[in-house]
């Protein structure tokens, strides 16, 4: 069956037109919204420019890594930030991205969400959590100063056997395969809805997580404090110990059986997995 496309005009009547978001456009296929978006923004594009794709052909997460992105099948989106906030304060997009995610898809569909640090939503309980998002943000320069692309993609109505079976990470799951009901225009809305919330207490607390509240609602949310954790740093580098929290600057707090605890930024980290 075709899936039933987005209407991007639609979406800019509740989402541009009296609402967050300066510029909004739907396209069937391309290779990556991010990558499409930080052309755009060395163009001078516009603060909270949005574009969505039904398709990525070169859809991608950290590292470079493969994202699936079939069309009709997932929500992805990136959207274009120019924040007035310091710039030690920006590698927390991806993070209040997550919190955004996390309490949409538990919002809106029930189902459990937990993030992993850093940048992946999980659904599921217990030691049965799955993949089901990643995000990305990026750094552009161009003519009007720094720009953030952040993006974001989710799996939402794919069933079990039409999900990847890549090796290494956790399995891939989606909301539906999780027992969500999901109306993609509607989760769309809601999620950039809520993006947009958290966005404008950050950027009112000049990106001041503490003062925003964002740290403990993070923090709340991340599945990966209190896990046995190997952080892989490099080809010949580990760290083992318990992740023991967030900092304040986004870095994950792992503390080795030595006692020594490190703090690990998402930057320097390949892989995070439970030991």
């Amino acid at each position: 069956m075709n899936p039933v496309l987005l209407d991007g005009g639609r979406l800019r009547a509740r989402l541009v037109d009296g609402g967050p978001y300066a510029a909004l456009d739907v396209v069937t296929v391309t290779g990556s919204t991010n990558t499409d978006l930080a052309a755009a923004a060395s163009r001078g594009a516009a603060d909270r420019t949005v574009l969505i794709a039904e398709e990525q052909e070169a859809g991608r997460g950290r590292m470079q890594r493969q994202w699936t992105s079939p069309r009709g099948r997932g929500l992805f989106v990136s959207v274009l930030l120019r924040p007035d906030v310091p710039q030690s304060a920006v590698s927390w997009v991806p993070l209040i991205a997550g919190v955004a995610l996390a309490e949409t898809v538990q919002r809106t569909t029930g189902v459990r969400a937990s993030l992993k640090w850093p940048n992946d939503l999980l659904l599921g309980s217990g030691d049965e959590w799955l993949k089901a998002a990643g995000i990305l943000g990026e750094a552009v320069a161009g003519p009007d100063g720094l720009a953030l692309v952040l993006g974001m993609g989710v799996n939402l109505l794919q069933q079990r056997d039409e999900l990847p079976r890549g090796a290494g990470g956790l399995p891939a799951t989606s909301l539906v395969a999780e027992g969500g009901e999901v109306d993609r225009e509607e989760f769309a809305v809601a999620l950039l809805t809520a993006f947009a919330a958290v966005d404008d207490r950050w950027r009112a607390a000049s990106g001041d997580v503490v003062r925003s509240g964002l740290l403990d609602r993070y923090r709340q949310l991340c599945s990966t404090v209190g896990q046995q954790v190997r952080v892989e740093l490099g080809p010949d580098e580990q760290l083992r110990g318990v992740a023991t929290g967030i900092d304040v600057e986004g870095r994950l707090m792992v503390r080795a059986e030595s006692g020594l605890t490190t703090a690990v930024s998402a930057g320097d980290v390949v892989h995070v997995r439970r030991a």
